[in-house]
């Protein structure tokens, strides 16, 4: 695997190294070994999948506060998605800003977000599938977010959502 920073501390794309051979590709997507040696120690307690059958679909921005915040290794393993992390750190050089990659099941590039970094996706095909490994566990009744398009963020979405969930689409404004 290889680990690349991206301008928000914690923030790492991770790319697969598949060996090719005539039979097709094999690749390692997570090795906490390997995490652990590029500085970003991680170790899923949970695997979840986030189905997508629409083009347009916008899931996010979801974080979980302290005590419960988790590190997530974000990967598409079907179809292709626009992933964007926001950093809501208060003590941390880049707070506020925002990063993105396109995540796809052709380029098997993850997204690993540290905690204090809110997490959402724009499906840019449909019938898109993404894989989620969590840590810790998942504890309910601790979720938050922020609202996709606040202006405090200014993140530039490729296109607007055709479809977001009430919840997603309501957040308040973070503040100026």
């Amino acid at each position: 695997m290889r680990f690349s920073e991206t301008h928000i501390a914690g923030v790492v794309l991770v790319d697969a190294e598949p060996i090719e051979d005539d039979r097709g590709s094999f690749a390692r997507l997570q090795c906490p070994e390997e995490f652990a040696a590029a500085g970003h120690p991680f170790a899923p307690a949970q695997t979840s999948l986030s189905r997508n059958p629409r083009l347009g679909t916008l899931r996010g921005l979801h974080y979980r506060p302290a005590p419960y915040a988790e590190v997530k290794l974000v990967r598409a393993v079907r179809g292709r998605i626009f992933d964007v992390t926001v950093d809501l750190r208060p003590d941390s050089p880049t707070y506020r800003r925002w990063t993105s990659a396109e995540l796809s099941a052709q380029n098997a590039r993850g997204l690993l977000v540290p905690r204090g970094v809110a997490h959402g996706f724009l499906t840019l095909e449909p019938d898109t599938d993404v894989l989620y490994q969590i840590s810790p566990a998942f504890q309910p009744g601790h979720e938050a977010g922020v609202r996709w398009d606040d202006p405090a963020f200014a993140v530039a979405w490729p296109a607007a959502p055709a479809l977001i969930s009430p919840r997603d689409a309501t957040y308040p404004d973070h503040g100026s």
